[in-house]
């Protein structure tokens, strides 16, 4: 009876560890933050991903926005809520 729950018990562990294994190298389990750098808004000062953000040229300088309304504001020279 004991060799049986061991038995149980080692493949339990083994399934558990190689889900976790597999888990990990999918990298599964991230937050979107990790796949992307970020930017901070400099009209809210929301932190967003890059990937995700409003860009706008202004005066020639490329710049990030967590929205197209940042972006007008910043365009008008507002800088801050």
């Amino acid at each position: 009876m004991r060799g049986l729950l061991l038995a149980v018990i080692v493949v339990f562990a083994f399934i558990l560890v190689s889900r976790m294994l597999n888990a990990w190298r999918r990298g599964s389990g991230t937050s979107p933050v990790q796949h992307g750098k970020l930017i901070k808004d400099p009209v809210c000062n929301t932190y967003i991903v890059m990937s995700q953000a409003v860009t706008a040229e202004v005066n020639g300088m490329v710049t990030h926005f967590c929205s197209r309304e940042c972006a007008a504001r910043f365009a008008r020279g507002e800088r801050r809520r």
